[in-house]
């Protein structure tokens, strides 16, 4: 059975490392062979230009594709693994159309595996873990008061007047901007037309606590049945969000300011101008460290009162190694491809697994990855 990595950017390249050191059989798909060289090239001969066509000649049952490539690509090569026997894995949201995709996967007996990143995908494993973890626990009570919160962030680890860096194309940010969200608050439902409209401040507990400012991100409702929430179960807060760096709203309130007036193609391409420029004043540089902090919490109250609060944090710096951005993406990809292989994620669509066993070997290799991994007990 063979790996067709497709695509080889910033954040593909440790989890492709990974699997090719593993001994597995991998082909490497990317639309610039020189660029895929350059990477892995000490690694590996089996490198060839990317062209959906030439993979379909050559896919077989059982093998694997993983999309690193943009988000149009997914559908198309999640199609192609269906029609080939082949199983599909990629890093991003399910999008409605992927979702589509699962009777005629469960029928053809292949999975298609989603959401196994950093951000959809270690938060998941953490989510799952906190849920198990409190289902299992003597304050477990289904009339309990739950509040859940997400947080996840990439920032610079020496902190710049932007409060923020780059690592790619400063358009995805930009555009991300311009999107609602929609979250739980006080038991409701909370709309946001912008993100700025509902910064708070959220102390991380870290070895050193620190406080960030958060916004909530797109629909985090559905992500309660993901997280296996039960219906009845009151639910005070939901939220997953953004981390920024503190300063962050003010830093940026121009460039809020500013978005807020842009549409149609004129916006679309002032949005790039300032893409550019953002790009050339706060790209990181070479060799300079990222940092990636993850907070998922789980807090139980019972008649006003706290009976149950653990946090799964997560704090990584880039170093030797390179990015923590680029570990945290695709080593869990890498070990998604390996469970996918081993027949311990069923035939259909999904996202990042709930199965306990592959939650806590994945946090496992997860913890070799961060500098520092831990669930606080506020109630200890």
């Amino acid at each position: 059975m063979t790996i067709h990595w497709c695509g080889t950017g910033l954040s593909a390249i440790p989890g492709l490392r990974r699997l090719i050191e593993g001994g597995h059989k991998v082909t490497v798909w990317n639309r610039t062979v020189d660029k895929a060289r350059a990477e892995v090239g000490d690694l590996t001969d089996d490198i060839r230009a990317f062209d959906i066509d030439a993979l379909g000649v050559v896919l077989e049952k059982g093998d694997v594709i993983v999309s690193m490539l943009p988000g149009d690509w997914h559908v198309p090569l999640a199609e192609l693994a269906i029609s080939k026997g082949a199983n599909f894995v990629s890093s991003s949201y399910i999008a409605p159309e992927m979702r589509a995709l699962d009777d005629t996967a469960r029928e053809a007996g292949v999975a298609l595996v989603n959401e196994v990143g950093l951000d959809p995908g270690i938060d998941h494993l953490m989510a799952h873990a906190l849920i198990d973890d409190y289902r299992g626990s003597d304050a477990f009570d289904p009339e309990n008061h739950l509040s859940f919160i997400s947080y996840c962030g990439g920032i610079p680890k020496n902190p710049n007047p932007f409060r923020y860096k780059f690592s790619w194309s400063p358009l995805g940010v930009l555009k991300a901007l311009r999107s609602p969200s929609k979250s739980i608050r006080d038991y409701a439902p909370l709309d946001v037309a912008r993100p700025w409209d509902a910064i708070s401040s959220y102390i991380a507990p870290l070895p050193t606590p620190e406080s960030f400012e958060v916004y909530p991100n797109r629909d985090s409702i559905p992500f309660m049945a993901q997280y296996h929430f039960e219906d009845h179960w009151p639910v005070k807060e939901f939220v997953r969000g953004t981390l920024r760096l503190n300063g962050w709203a003010d830093a940026w309130s121009n460039v809020f300011t500013e978005i807020e007036t842009l549409s149609g193609p004129e916006g679309d391409a002032r949005l790039k101008e300032m893409s550019d420029q953002f790009w050339e004043e706060n790209a990181y540089d070479e060799g300079e460290p990222d940092r990636v902090v993850l907070c998922v919490g789980l807090k139980a109250e019972k008649d006003g009162v706290e009976v149950w609060h653990k946090t799964y944090v997560m704090d990584a710096c880039g170093d030797e190694r390179g990015t923590a951005m680029a570990r945290l993406v695709s080593i869990p990809v890498s070990l998604a491809v390996e469970a996918v292989l081993n027949r311990a994620i069923p035939a259909g669509v999904h996202a990042a697994p709930s199965d306990p066993k592959l939650v806590q070997g994945w946090m496992g290799e997860i913890d070799k990855l961060a500098q520092h991994l831990q669930i606080v007990d506020h109630t200890a």
